[in-house]
C-alpha cells in the first residue's frame, strides 16, 4: 500500500507540473513545444496506474479539471489544423492517415462497433446514427461509415459552426460517404424530437466536462431517445482520467438507460467505452442498482463478432474505395 501511495503521489506531482507548463503556453495550437508537452502528458497517463482520480483532494481535483479543459482546447486546435490541411487535397478522405492519432481512432471505432454488435445486436446495422460533439475532424463517423456501417446515415452535431464547416469540406469529394453525412450546429440541450430518429447515439468524451454536466446531458438524451436505442458514451479510467472526464455508469443508469457493458482499454486506445440501451421509466428504476459487466480485455463474444464481421468490413472498405 505504501508503494502504491508513493506511485500515486509521484504521478500527481508529475501531472501537476505538466499542467502548469501547459497553462503557461501562449497558444495551444500545434507547435513543437505544445506537441512535446502533450506527448509527455499522454505518456504519463496511459500506462496502468493504481490511481483513482475521483478520490483526489480538492486542490488536485481543481488541477485535473483545469487540465481537462486545456486538453479539450488543444484537441480542438489540433483537429482544426489537420482538417484545414486535409481539405487542401482533392479527396481529403484518402489522406486521413496523416493525422497523428489516426490509428487510435481506427482502433477505438472498431472497438465501439464490436461492443455494439455484441451487446446490442439489433443496432449492429443501424439506419441512422447521431454523433454528439463531432468536431472539425469527425473521425468516428468517417471510420464507421467507411469500414463498418456502409448503409448508415450519420448526423453529426457540434456547438461550433466553424467546426462543422471544416468537417463538410472533408467529405465533399466522396459521393458515398458525403451523401450519408450531415452536419448540424446545435447544443445537445436543444435536441428533443430529433433524437427519436436514431438507432444509436454516440456521446463524445468532451461533451459535458464536469461530472454534473455529463450527467445532465445523459439525462437529457434519456428523456428524448427512443426506447431500445443504443447509447455509446466515452469515458476514462485510471490516470487517463487526467485527460478526459470519467463517466459513472450509475449516472448513465439514472439517465434512463440499461448499462450493458463498460470497457477499459489497456492499450494505446485512451478512452473507456460504456454501452447502454434506452429503456422505459419503469425498467430504468429497476436497473439503477444493477452492476454492469466490466469487459476488459475483450470478451469472447466480441472476438467472435469480430471474426464474423471481418469479411463484411473488408468488403465495405473495398466497395467504398477509401483509404480510411
Amino acid at each position: 500500500m505504501e508503494a502504491q501511495n508513493k506511485e500515486v503521489a509521484a504521478l500527481v506531482a508529475k501531472i501537476t507540473g505538466l499542467q502548469a507548463a501547459i497553462a503557461k503556453l501562449p497558444s495551444l495550437s500545434p507547435s513543437p513545444e505544445v506537441d512535446a508537452l502533450f506527448t509527455d502528458l499522454v505518456t504519463a497517463c496511459v500506462p496502468p496506474s493504481p490511481i483513482d482520480v475521483t478520490k483526489l483532494g480538492p486542490e488536485a481535483q481543481q488541477m485535473r479539471e483545469a487540465l481537462i479543459r486545456l486538453c479539450s482546447a488543444a484537441e480542438g486546435k489540433l483537429e482544426a489544423h489537420y482538417a484545414d490541411m486535409l481539405a487542401a487535397f482533392d479527396n481529403p478522405l484518402d489522406h486521413l492517415h496523416r493525422f497523428p492519432y489516426y490509428i487510435n481512432y481506427i482502433d477505438l471505432s472498431k472497438l465501439e462497433y464490436q461492443l455494439l454488435a455484441c451487446y446490442v445486436p439489433g443496432c449492429a446495422a443501424p439506419a441512422r446514427v447521431a454523433f454528439v460533439g463531432s468536431g472539425p475532424l469527425p473521425f468516428t463517423s468517417l471510420v464507421l461509415a467507411a469500414r463498418h456501417l456502409p448503409d448508415t446515415l450519420f448526423d453529426n452535431y457540434d456547438l461550433c459552426d466553424a467546426a462543422n464547416q471544416r468537417a463538410k469540406k472533408l467529405v465533399r469529394a466522396d459521393k458515398d460517404v458525403g451523401a450519408r453525412m450531415s452536419f448540424h450546429t446545435s447544443d445537445v440541450a436543444d435536441l428533443t424530437h430529433e433524437l427519436r430518429a436514431y438507432d444509436v447515439v454516440f456521446l463524445a468524451a468532451l461533451v459535458g466536462m464536469a461530472a454534473e454536466e455529463k450527467a445532465d446531458v445523459i439525462a437529457h438524451l434519456g428523456r428524448h431517445m427512443t426506447d431500445g436505442a443504443a447509447l455509446v458514451v466515452r469515458s476514462a479510467h485510471g490516470a487517463r482520467g487526467f485527460l478526459y472526464p470519467i463517466v459513472d455508469p450509475a449516472d448513465v443508469a439514472r439517465g434512463g438507460f440499461e448499462v450493458l457493458a463498460v470497457y477499459h482499454p489497456d492499450d494505446e486506445v485512451v478512452n473507456s467505452v460504456i454501452v447502454a440501451r434506452k429503456v422505459d421509466g419503469a425498467q430504468a428504476s429497476g436497473l439503477q442498482n444493477s452492476a454492469a459487466p466490466v469487459v476488459s480485455p475483450p470478451c469472447k463474444c466480441c472476438k467472435m463478432e469480430a471474426n464474423a464481421l471481418q469479411k463484411m468490413e473488408v468488403f465495405a472498405t473495398t466497395a467504398t474505395g477509401l483509404s480510411i
